[in-house]
């Protein structure tokens, strides 16, 4: 039996089969949202962290409810950078804690490191056992990395879009997802930009005028609770 659902959000409301949806959650690590983290000590700042991590939190609680299946990607390098790759790769230019951490040879390793605090889920953020952690190198999450095989595999065609940054990865991710056929819907109010203002809302326009969806929390969270099986019983 499907369990279909619409979930209002702009352009218009996407109606989404629950058992082909799952909630796909960026990088909520300690890297993007916390004071001391690579975002931070780089100067992007991390105001409005702690609202973000609220919102989120309330998706993923609402997710579970519903009874969606969730996947946590997590971003950095290994300890020894290779996944970094050398310096013919764009990213050894481009990548702001690989330059940081160039420049300033003490935090080698400190920076979205696997097995440092940087790297780690913030205390809020939690998966539960079932749900997937999945490790990403690049802004994607389709980028080198298991979650279009898995997402592929249980048949999901959807996916509800949460954490940052809303400008690189979360967009990086929405981008990706357009382009290999999936319907995706960003929670807005639920990503946190690297930068000001202008380019939350440059993403939010690039979303919904050309690559998918875009609601809120609040919205979102209403849909998914009105749809959790003991509601519906």
């Amino acid at each position: 039996m499907t369990r279909s659902l619409p979930i209002p959000a702009r352009p218009d409301p996407l109606s989404c089969d629950l058992d082909r949806t799952a909630l796909v959650v960026i990088d909520m690590q300690h890297a993007y949202l916390s004071k001391g983290g690579y975002l931070d000590l780089v100067g992007f700042g991390v105001e409005g962290a702690d609202a973000v991590i609220a919102r989120v939190t309330r998706v993923i609680a609402a997710a579970r409810a519903a009874g969606i299946a969730i996947f946590y990607m997590q971003n950095g390098f290994d300890p020894e950078l290779a996944e970094a790759g050398p310096e013919t790769s764009p990213v050894w230019h481009k990548s702001n804690p690989l330059k940081f951490m160039r420049a300033n040879p003490d935090y080698r390793g400190k920076l979205i490191t696997k097995g440092s605090w940087d790297y780690q889920f913030v205390d809020q953020i939690q998966p539960a056992p079932g749900e997937v952690v999945l490790h990403k190198s690049r802004y994607s999450a389709f980028c080198g990395t298991r979650l279009e095989p898995m997402l592929r595999g249980r048949g999901i065609s959807h996916l509800i879009v949460a954490g940052v940054n809303t400008n690189v990865c979360v967009e990086s991710t929405i981008r990706d997802g357009f382009h290999n056929e999936f319907f995706c819907m960003m929670v807005a109010d639920a990503t946190l930009q690297a930068g000001d203002e202008t380019i939350f809302n440059a993403t939010c326009y690039n979303i919904e005028k050309f690559l998918g969806w875009v609601t809120t929390t609040d919205e979102v969270c209403a849909a998914l609770n009105a749809a959790a099986p003991e509601t519906l019983e």
